[in-house]
């Protein structure tokens, strides 16, 4: 059986897919899959053992010159229409990726009406599928896949990214994030960091942009550790050799779980219940002390103090760097991983 899935982004999104794709790679010995997704995060399904074929898309490029890109999406819809597929699954559920879904050629799968982000979209899907909202976000990509090449799920997750048995002495901070709302305070990233360094563990931390390298900068006093605007290949290469990782609500977060790395995800003005950190080797600390949590803002309500010593936002008042990391030595402990 040959299937098309239509996953494009975001990065947490996409990783959430993974171990739906290996569920039905298990369940379904004679399946060919290939998967089209947003050409920055085309490293994830390519790492995936058995992805067949990956197929960008550059939609968020296109839509700053549609008429320029016009000859690259009349090249994709010919490529989409040349092939048969016997099912064609989109487990986006938006209006673009349900456009994207028409153009391919064969057996059209999706959510249905009450199960989907924009219902519009299901008018593209000849096969709908009713799957609860009120579930994490794996755990949706699963029954969808199932429901659409008819097995049951279950609820193991796999996310069929190989991992190393072998690896370094580090712990990665993934510290950026798009809302200022779910920052941990710099000043308990520094602690952490020299907290980890004091127990003979080495320290990196990755930056994406100006703002993030002087963060992650001053964070790991100096340079040394310093991760600046990797490719996403190559920072998944950095992460699989790391013996543990500590994140806020961000998309690298999920990406830690997926390969195997031991990881403490931080919670304050959201919630992690549908869309949180989910694996074998992760833990979740979500802070519930204040009747806002989560607001799921991306600024917080309250003014920041002008005293520095004060935690901010409030949210991350009760989690200190020794809970963060006594939280990841645990995990690292519980691993049967041979450190280098």
């Amino acid at each position: 059986m040959k299937v098309l899935l239509v996953k494009t982004s975001s990065l947490g999104d996409v990783i959430h897919a993974l171990p739906a794709v290996t569920e039905a790679l298990t369940r379904s010995g004679d399946l060919q899959l290939d998967w089209l997704v947003e050409e920055k995060f085309r490293d994830i399904p390519d790492k995936h053992e058995g992805v067949h074929e990956v197929i960008p898309v550059a939609i968020r490029r296109w839509r700053s010159d549609w008429v320029g890109a016009w000859p690259e999406v009349k090249a994709l819809i010919k490529r989409l229409r040349s092939a048969h597929y016997d099912r064609i699954i989109d487990s986006q559920g938006l209006l673009k990726s349900a456009l994207i879904t028409s153009f391919a050629n064969g057996e059209t799968h999706g959510y249905d009406r009450d199960s989907i982000r924009e219902s519009v979209a299901c008018l593209f899907y000849g096969k709908k599928h009713a799957v609860d909202k009120n579930q994490h976000a794996i755990y949706r990509q699963k029954k969808l896949l199932a429901a659409s090449l008819g097995y049951r799920s279950n609820e193991v997750i796999d996310c069929g990214l190989a991992a190393p048995t072998s690896k370094n002495k580090t712990i990665m901070l993934l510290h950026g994030t798009t809302w200022p709302s779910k920052e941990w305070p710099e000043s308990a990233w520094t602690a952490l960091a020299n907290q980890i360094r004091q127990d003979g563990f080495e320290v990196m931390a990755p930056a994406g942009n100006k703002q993030e390298r002087e963060r992650a900068t001053r964070i790991l006093g100096g340079r040394a550790g310093l991760l600046d605007q990797l490719s996403l290949g190559d920072l998944m290469s950095e992460m699989q050799r790391c013996a543990g990782a500590v994140a806020v609500d961000t998309g690298l977060g999920h990406l830690a779980p997926a390969l195997g790395v031991p990881v403490v995800g931080l919670f304050g003005s959201t919630s992690p219940g549908l869309t949180g950190i989910l694996g074998p080797q992760s833990q979740l600390i979500a802070s519930t002390h204040l009747p806002c949590i989560p607001c799921r803002k991306r600024e917080c309500q309250f003014q920041k103090p002008s005293d520095s010593s004060n935690i901010y936002p409030p949210c991350f008042e009760q989690t200190s760097p020794e809970i963060v990391w006594q939280a990841l030595q645990l995990r690292l402990r519980s691993k049967d991983t041979k450190l280098n």
